[in-house]
């Protein structure tokens, strides 16, 4: 890894870093990155940024009124800004910095960097130039070289539980999303490099690893041998490593769901029986309209196999309601597929336009009617979420302790299915999986028992 200071440099000012992290768990590793990226030049992170000589404020360009919520922010910024006489440092960051640059600069000419999520590696010679021209600073390119080559290792250690990137990108073009525009097209990272810092998370104390990508199981990194390697043959290899006891990845795409990934749910005992398959509709004629590429057959067909070859294995997915040209046959042919697939838990959102996105020029649906029919989605998605939580109850599972808990003497953990349990257990076990009977299940989250006899193996609820 490149260092951004030479060995022999005098230390440099200490200086107070702020970073405002929205949206996705790539977000908050990307965030978690520039923080080490800036250590060298004496930044240190802070909590708040009152007094920050730098506030970063990493972007999602997702989610509707993604844009006013940034510069609603900015407007905050700009004075404590003025109050410290232009000294602090603005920058931002993420997808909404990548697709609306020159418009962030022509409402809040006080940013001083504009920096898409390709270029992160380049923020140290970046500040300095804004530094130096007193101007305001854009990159929003998409470099050759992957940022990942750029950035340190991870210097924190990010916990019991840690989120490593290991793809960005998509070329699926799916006509109501940003990913392609603001992140680029698919780029998976080396496995060695994959490998070496998993190595790093698991030495500093991660005992959970979750690996991400805007479509993670398109992975095909090059290997040792410098063939690609698949994301089920990089999950095998993740498995070996001493100490790392479970491995997940989000998010996921239907169309990349191959033989070999299926098969390794059943294969490697690291891999949890759990995953995050966005389906967005259940109707054909929407999944076409949205460029999806897969039918609402052939999501069923996977989970069908994945429930044979796993019994216990449990779902997740992504809804969007009211896309252009949804009927409420339509819809209701989403609700069939609910209903048959039966989810631990689902996110759902009513669609909204996304400039520069091909669904966003098309004539849209009224908002009472998508807010109707989420109502009714996110009742059903609510009581399935409710059933499944409830159905653990009495049941012994293996629960992996991340920290304490929020009451005195109790540890905080999670489950197979990466609920969140609240135990009464000695601090020690932090780190460790332990059996734990489940006694009671609340609306988000698990109640369980110790069992006295626990031990680490791992066994499915």
């Amino acid at each position: 890894m490149n260092s951004t200071s030479p060995p022999n440099a005098s230390k440099p000012p200490a200086r107070k870093l702020h970073i405002v992290t929205h949206g996705c768990q790539m977000n908050v590793y990307d965030s978690a990155r520039m923080a080490d990226l800036l250590a060298p030049l004496g930044y240190t992170p802070v909590d708040s940024p009152v007094g920050a000589d730098m506030v970063i404020m990493n972007t999602c360009h997702i989610r509707e009124r993604a844009e006013e919520k940034v510069f609603s922010a900015l407007g905050r910024l700009r004075v404590m800004k003025e109050q410290a006489n232009g000294a602090m440092v603005i920058a931002v960051t993420g997808c909404v910095a990548q697709a609306e640059a020159e418009i962030i600069l022509k409402r809040a000419p006080y940013v001083d960097l504009v920096v898409g999520p390709q270029a992160y590696h380049r923020l140290p010679e970046l500040i300095a130039k804004a530094h130096r021209t007193r101007n305001s600073v854009i990159d929003t390119d998409f470099p050759a070289e992957q940022k990942f080559d750029f950035l340190p290792d991870a210097a924190a250690p990010q916990g019991v539980i840690a989120n490593l990137t290991i793809q960005e990108g998509c070329d699926k073009f799916c006509s109501f999303c940003v990913v392609p525009y603001t992140r680029g097209a698919e780029s998976s990272r080396p496995a060695a490099a994959v490998l070496a810092e998993a190595r790093r998370m698991v030495a500093q104390g991660s005992r959970e690893i979750v690996l991400l990508g805007q479509n993670v199981n398109a992975y095909h990194g090059e290997g040792p041998d410098g063939a690609a390697w698949s994301l089920a043959r990089l999950l095998r290899a993740l498995a070996e490593i001493p100490g790392l006891f479970r491995l997940r990845y989000t998010t996921s795409h239907p169309s990349d769901m191959t033989d070999e990934l299926i098969a390794a749910h059943r294969d490697n005992p690291a891999l949890m029986p759990f995953l995050h398959l966005p389906v967005q509709s259940g109707s054909d004629k929407i999944l076409a309209a949205m460029n999806r590429k897969h039918k609402a057959d052939d999501f069923r067909r996977i989970v069908a196999r994945l429930r044979d070859i796993r019994p216990d294995m449990a779902f997740t997915s992504d809804f969007i309601i009211g896309h252009p040209g949804e009927t409420d046959a339509d819809f209701q042919a989403t609700m069939a597929l609910v209903r048959e697939t039966r989810f631990a838990l689902a996110y759902s959102f009513t669609y909204s336009p996304r400039p520069g996105t091909p669904a966003a020029g098309l004539p849209q649906i009224p908002a009472e009617v998508k807010n109707a029919r989420l109502f009714e989605l996110q009742a059903e998605l609510r009581r399935q979420q409710d059933e499944f939580n409830a159905g653990t109850v009495g049941l012994i599972t293996p629960v992996l302790f991340t920290g304490r808990g929020r009451h005195p003497g109790q540890l905080a953990g999670r489950s197979l299915y990466a609920q969140p349990v609240a135990v009464d257990a000695p601090v020690q076990l932090v780190g460790e999986i332990r059996q734990v009977k489940v006694t009671r299940a609340n609306p988000n989250s698990i109640i369980g028992t110790l069992l006295s006899h626990a031990t680490k193996e791992t066994i499915a609820a």
